[in-house]
């Protein structure tokens, strides 16, 4: 396999041999630093070269490694954490070497630690920076420190008796507090109260009291209050998820499932303890099995990963089918994609070809002939990336115009050594090419790969469908190569390119369950490298 070179300029390399056939040869597409291209740019231009020593060089220095140096893919969880991690590091061992550490002064309103009396709390206004917040900022302050319900009660009855009266915000705080604590006959005052004081409740206070009653017998006052909030708008997952929470835990699991199809028939998307709080219920209240599978099937189908707690929720129902025999392990993958556990193979992470096709023809209409690309390239750029491709040539640099001058970055001498070997097009210096990488990688074959240090985000983005995206991520994974490290003279290493999908999937008799493991953080892009395998004991 040949493979591809890039800096802003974008060269095809394909990969020459006695046989070539350019319908079948395979060839990768590189995106990397025209800094770097110093000393690689001498290896493109093959004059004088015997057959015999460029197929030496070709193996030594373009070899893609099937284990290479670097074990981790740059889409592995936490990888995006520890580069910026070490940037971090980096960039304050160079601050404290400019200017000394200044201490800075703390400004921030300290809640008491018991309650106060009416003189105690107007002296501790009166010394405020805000007078006039103060009670507000005070009791914000109180919930952000979980303070105790009776050091805000004093707080509540120093302001009735100083101003006459309760401002809707402070008793909306103040409600928050109760809620958060547990405070459940506060709360069932705190309703009557502002029931009666105000005509209406916000959808804040709903959601409050929602929650607040969801957790005690009388939960299914609950519901009215949803029936209230829908009235003005859509309720939130949150909504939802607190009273389907207090159905569970009453046992009620007929309202439980009725308020989750509710929730998936509005088109809103749930938060994963609600999943929990299923799974959780399906190992007290027997039944509801295919409902459940369907979560994870729903999981699949747009590519959620879920946190340990809920997957250790899954494997704990599984585990609970009486007669069913399941297991339950902790695993990893290897670079095969083979289970650790069971050692089943997982799914592969190469796109089928009804895949392909949606996606090659969703880059094109949206990205390649999008109108944002149009506004900064030109058209005869993609015809004559498109003509060259379909008759097969050997290489073509897509470039700009001031890469034909020496600068900083590279040396004009590389690039006449590269013109040697390649077809060259240069557009103009506002060109955009990152699209035409991506058209010349899809419309090449599913075969073919390509290296960039851009994670390609904004492209993605212009991808309208959530289903298409994730096509589009998937087939990024498989094909996207990473340059690692490039020392001239040395070897080039790349991170990567995982063989299998990472995504929760099934044969009937197994599942494997990709999680986010606790206390790991990963970035959108980036898939876990844990994994539930479950499978039926024999």
């Amino acid at each position: 396999m040949g493979f591809f070179l890039m800096s802003r300029p974008i060269l095809f390399l394909k990969y020459c041999n006695p046989q070539f056939n350019p319908g079948t040869a395979s060839f990768t597409l590189v995106n990397n630093v025209i800094g770097k291209l110093s000393g690689l740019a001498r290896l493109l231009c093959t004059k004088g070269v015997s057959r015999h020593a460029l197929n030496d060089i070709r193996q030594r220095d373009f070899n893609i490694r099937e284990r290479p140096s670097f074990p981790n893919s740059v889409f592995a969880a936490g990888t995006a954490k520890r580069t910026a991690e070490y940037q971090k590091r980096r960039a304050e061992a160079a601050l404290q070497e400019e200017e000394p550490d200044i201490p800075r002064k703390k400004k921030s309103l300290e809640p008491p630690d018991h309650p106060l009396t009416a003189s105690e709390w107007k002296c501790l206004k009166m010394t405020s920076s805000n007078p006039d917040r103060f009670d507000i900022r005070m009791m914000t302050s109180m919930v952000a420190n979980g303070t105790d319900i009776n050091v805000a009660k004093s707080l509540l009855a120093y302001i009735a008796m100083d101003t006459g009266t309760l401002s809707y915000e402070l008793l909306l705080r103040y409600l928050t507090l109760c809620v958060g604590g547990g405070h459940h006959l506060e709360v069932f005052d705190m309703y009557n109260i502002m029931k009666n004081q105000f005509k209406t409740l916000d959808t804040g206070a709903c959601s409050l009291f929602i929650k607040g009653f969801s957790r005690t017998e009388r939960w299914k006052e609950g519901l009215n209050i949803l029936e209230n909030i829908k009235r003005a708008i859509m309720p939130s997952p949150r909504n939802y998820g607190d009273l389907i929470a207090g159905a569970v835990l009453h046992r009620d699991s007929a309202t439980a499932w009725a308020l989750y199809a509710e929730l998936m028939e509005k088109g809103l998307t749930p938060n994963q303890e609600i999943w929990q709080t299923l799974f959780q219920c399906g190992l007290s209240l027997q039944g509801h099995e295919d409902q459940l599978k369907s979560i994870l099937l729903h999981l699949r189908d747009n590519q959620i990963y879920p946190k340990e707690t809920l997957a250790t929720a899954v494997k704990a129902w599984f585990e609970s089918l009486p007669d069913q025999k399941w297991s339950g392990n902790w695993s990893t993958s290897d670079p095969r994609g083979v289970c650790q556990s069971c050692h089943a193979k997982l799914e592969s992470i190469q796109l089928s070809q009804e895949e392909y096709a949606q996606l090659k023809g969703s880059v094109m209409r949206e990205v390649i002939q999008g109108r944002d690309v149009f506004k900064k390239t030109t058209p005869e750029l993609l015809a004559v990336v498109s003509e060259l491709e379909r008759q097969g040539l050997v290489i073509l640099v897509l470039g700009r115009k001031h890469m034909q001058r020496t600068s900083r970055s590279w040396d004009r001498h590389d690039m006449i050594l590269i013109q040697q070997k390649a077809h060259c097009f240069f557009t103009e210096n506002i060109s955009e090419d990152d699209p035409f990488l991506l058209y010349a990688t899809l419309h090449s074959g599913n075969h073919c790969n390509f290296v960039s240090r851009d994670l390609m985000r904004d492209h993605k983005a212009c991808l309208t469908e959530c289903a298409t995206r994730r096509l589009f991520f998937k087939w990024q994974r498989g094909h996207q190569l990473v340059l690692n490290s490039y020392i001239p003279g040395n070897r080039v290493r790349f991170q990567r390119i995982l063989s299998y999908d990472t995504i929760v999937q099934t044969n009937g008799g197994s599942w494997h369950i990709p999680y986010d493991a606790i206390g790991e953080e990963r970035c959108t892009y980036e898939v876990p490298q844990k994994w539930l395998c479950i499978t039926r004991t024999n």
